[in-house]
């Protein structure tokens, strides 16, 4: 689960209670780099997609944002579209630019998010780039 600081080595487990909770609480751990707290928004054998490849589950996950995380990266997001079903599942869409090394890219992400037993959400897919519909 994510963590939110109280005080200094005081922390309490912040779960994602609607899909879109998953966006605000990946921002927040992305722009701390707390790579354990990313790594905790996904299920175990989750998949992420990064610019080397797929990383699945939580090692992969986890080398991968240590990875992304270099030179201070910063990000902005903005949950754009969240399509719940009746089954668990949700696909959310968010608009974000990534901040490293002095550049910005941007782009639009696609997700894929399911209700844990608990009642909170966690990516199973995690795909940043989605990529541009061809022109009819």
């Amino acid at each position: 689960m994510p963590v939110k600081v109280l005080s200094e080595g005081w922390r309490q487990v912040m779960p994602a209670l609607k899909p879109q909770d998953v966006h605000t609480l990946f921002l927040d751990a992305f722009n701390r780099a707390d790579v354990e707290a990313l790594v905790a928004l996904y299920e175990p054998n989750a998949l992420l997609v990064t610019g080397q490849g797929p990383a699945l589950g939580h090692d992969a996950i986890g080398q991968a944002y240590r990875h992304i995380l270099a030179d201070d990266a910063r990000m902005e997001l903005t949950t754009e579209t969240v399509l719940e079903s009746t089954e668990g599942f949700a696909v959310l869409h968010a608009s974000w630019t990534y901040h490293r090394g002095g550049s910005a890219s941007a782009g639009l992400s696609t997700e894929v998010v399911r209700r844990q037993p608990d009642g909170s959400w966690l990516f199973v897919i995690d795909e940043p780039r989605t990529p541009n519909r061809p022109k009819s």
